[in-house]
């Protein structure tokens, strides 16, 4: 299955949640969300009865979409997460803030995590001083993450670095907007990971079906 490709506002309202998939336009009074607060589609504004399976499904779609990811690709995260020692919801939680793309839109580089994976994918970032193009890769406690000395130019990374304080940056993560570079202090914390709210007990309800 190829990946969303259509108007993400839509998605913001079938899990009625801001996801925050648009940037700057989700803190403003354009949000879709904000506009037409109910489902997308011609039965949209129907009261439904929803099950459980019905919950625990939007709720997993509901992380799929913020993060970007497949199903496939969801699914082999939860896989992992599940191996680990501790809580698998929350393992799986902090296993996709540990990707580089989310890492980069934490840092402020980007105003979405679809723009981040972009800029990765388009060779704009540095790990420890060498260049990785892998949205998937797993960031590390001290890791170092600096924007190429030839993209500090690029209009929307700066733009982006000026309006970070509007969502704030995390504890786990630190920001030198004068160098362009960003560090992993240490794992993401599970009690910051509140935009949007997740309910990632509901995902492993799911999956052990």
């Amino acid at each position: 299955m190829s990946r969303y490709s259509g108007p993400v506002c839509r998605q913001c309202r079938r899990e009625n949640a801001k996801l925050f998939l648009k940037g700057d336009r989700c803190y403003t009074d354009k949000c879709a969300l904000e506009r037409r607060n109910y489902a997308p589609g011609q039965h949209g504004q129907r009261r439904t009865k929803v099950s459980d399976y019905g919950t625990q499904l939007r709720e997993k779609q509901k992380v799929k979409r913020t993060y970007g990811l497949q199903e496939k690709q969801f699914r082999l995260y939860f896989s992992k997460a599940d191996r680990m020692k501790g809580v698998t919801g929350e393992n799986l939680l902090i296993l996709l803030e540990r990707r580089l793309d989310s890492a980069i839109y934490r840092l402020g580089f980007s105003a979405s995590r679809a723009q981040a994976r972009t800029l990765v994918r388009h060779g704009h970032f540095q790990v420890n001083g060498q260049k990785v193009n892998i949205p998937s890769y797993l960031v590390r406690p001290n890791d170092v993450v600096t924007l190429r000395e030839k993209s500090r130019e690029v209009t929307c990374i700066n733009e982006s670095l000026d309006s970070v304080m509007r969502r704030g940056l995390p504890s786990w993560v630190e920001l030198e907007r004068d160098t362009f570079k960003g560090t992993i202090k240490t794992l993401p914390v599970r009690s910051e990971l509140t935009n949007p709210e997740f309910q990632e007990q509901l995902i492993v309800e799911l999956y052990s079906k």
